[in-house]
């Protein structure tokens, strides 16, 4: 039933490819997703074709095709629907991804594999990462290939190497971080040769690019559950190489407990955040999509700052006094060294420091002027911010949780209550710089901002005023520089 339910399109791909003497399978992650009842209209193929005979074929099979990697022997294209029989559900465009079959490997000292074209699909499958993507299903006859009982591993959840994993991974160290990523992805446990072979070979991740390792990161956090992965990160020592702030959360705890495992801590605010996040992987809805990479990082990352900030106090105590400020900095030069983008960098960076900003509220409630503060200095990332904050909560004292959850609760309405009133997500001082230089005869230049600046501080602490009194106000804070105004 999996082998009859592939895309007619792909078997009469096979079919051209058989009809010009080339042999062609469809292998990896869709063969796997097939068994998993995962659907999948981006496939990937092997073939015995050169990269030129390649593109030939995909040409005459479909309506566009690029070039993906020639060097790499992988040619893509895409073929939109047929015209469907009346009645008939619609279909989707076919995109497909055909690679010459081949083998790869590191230099010792070089971050690019060396690829060299192979001979035959067993060939190809050996050096693929696990054996859950080292199946194949040739077509157009759709003989199914398993040559590393792939299918019985996955029947098991076991993610294990075609070849040894000592020698897989020296192949491609980038295959123990992907081994991390399919543990989140999948939800499956890592075979012992793997684990053991991860433990002694992490720092040989070292000679993969950031931009390689990133992207792993990003699949794997990006998972509907991404715990399982990254434990297997910690728990091998890999991510020592390439988040070690992770690791470093795993304080040691003093006789007396004095503080929580910051650890487990950020991965439970992490499945709290991700809780929280609206709309589904599949529909994505609301302030918050899911699955969002800002947020998730923010969660997993907001406490680095605190191995850094620990202090035992007289009394018994432990203080980690501005970990939010460390933190921050130490989450953009994390993210910065592994490649990301500045905004991410700047959004994750800036939750990091806000995380703690709404303690205190419950105890001693803020002004209006300390709500319009929270809103502004969240900018766009206010509402990452409530399920951050709400999510940073994993305290067991249910009285206590309950009595945070209320007091946010309280918070949002009076966010609601002044955005309503107020305009709040987008609070300007009541003039704007021409009307301030009009106002006190001044070109521009310094001291037009620093009047917007008073009007902005003034506005935030008392609200919209109007211009009349902006206008008075504005006048009174220059005489009383001594500089007169027009």
């Amino acid at each position: 039933e999996v082998l009859a339910g592939m895309a007619p399109a792909a078997l009469e791909l096979g079919a051209a490819f058989a009809a010009a003497g080339h042999e062609l399978a469809l292998v990896g992650g869709p063969v796997r997703d097939a068994f998993l009842g995962r659907a999948s209209t981006d496939l990937d193929f092997a073939t015995s074709a050169s990269p030129e005979e390649t593109e030939r074929l995909l040409a005459a099979w479909g309506d566009a095709t690029w070039d993906i990697g020639r060097a790499f022997g992988t040619i893509g294209a895409r073929r939109h629907p047929r015209r469907a029989r009346a009645g008939a559900p619609a279909s989707e465009d076919v995109v497909v991804e055909v690679t010459t079959y081949r083998t790869e490997a590191y230099d010792a000292t070089s971050r690019k594999p060396e690829v060299v074209f192979g001979k035959d699909l067993d060939g190809d499958l050996s050096r693929r990462d696990f054996t859950v993507n080292a199946m194949a299903v040739r077509v157009p006859d759709l003989t199914f290939v398993d040559p590393f009982g792939g299918l019985t591993d996955l029947a098991r959840g076991v993610l294990r190497t075609p070849v040894t994993a000592t020698q897989s991974f020296d192949d491609d160290p980038l295959r123990m971080l992907r081994a991390a990523r399919f543990a989140a992805q999948l939800g499956f446990t890592v075979d012992d040769d793997v684990r053991r072979a991860i433990e002694e070979m992490a720092p040989r991740i070292a000679i993969v690019s950031p931009e390689r390792v990133r992207d792993e990161l990003v699949k794997l956090l990006l998972a509907t559950d991404p715990r399982p992965g990254l434990e297997v990160l910690v728990d091998t020592g890999l991510a020592d190489h390439v988040l070690p702030e992770l690791p470093a959360l795993r304080l040691e705890i003093d006789e007396h407990h004095r503080h929580k495992d910051v650890y487990e801590h950020s991965l439970t605010v992490l499945a709290q955040a991700i809780a929280l996040e609206t709309g589904t992987h599949a529909a994505p809805t609301g302030p918050v999509p899911g699955p969002d990479l800002v947020l998730r990082l923010a969660a997993l990352l907001h406490d680095i700052g605190k191995p850094a900030t620990r202090r035992f106090e007289a009394g018994g105590g432990v203080s980690f006094h501005h970990h939010e400020v460390v933190g921050a900095k130490l989450v953009a030069k994390r993210l910065r060294a592994l490649h990301f983008d500045k905004d991410t960098v700047k959004a994750v960076a800036r939750l990091t420091e806000l995380h703690l900003r709404f303690h205190g509220y419950g105890d001693a409630q803020w002004t209006d002027s300390a709500v319009r503060r929270y809103v502004t200095d969240a900018g766009p990332l206010l509402e990452r911010l409530h399920r951050l904050t709400r999510s940073d909560c994993t305290t067991r004292n249910r009285r206590k949780a309950a009595r945070l959850s209320a007091a946010y609760d309280d918070l949002e309405r009076r966010i609601a209550e002044l955005a309503e009133a107020e305009e709040l997500a987008a609070i300007r001082p009541d003039l704007d710089g021409e009307e301030i230089m009009a106002v006190l005869g001044l070109r521009p230049g310094r001291e037009v901002g620093e009047a917007y600046r008073f009007l902005l501080e003034l506005r935030m602490e008392q609200g919209p005023l109007g211009k009349d009194v902006a206008e008075g106000a504005l006048r009174a804070w220059w005489a009383e520089r001594g500089a007169p105004s027009s």
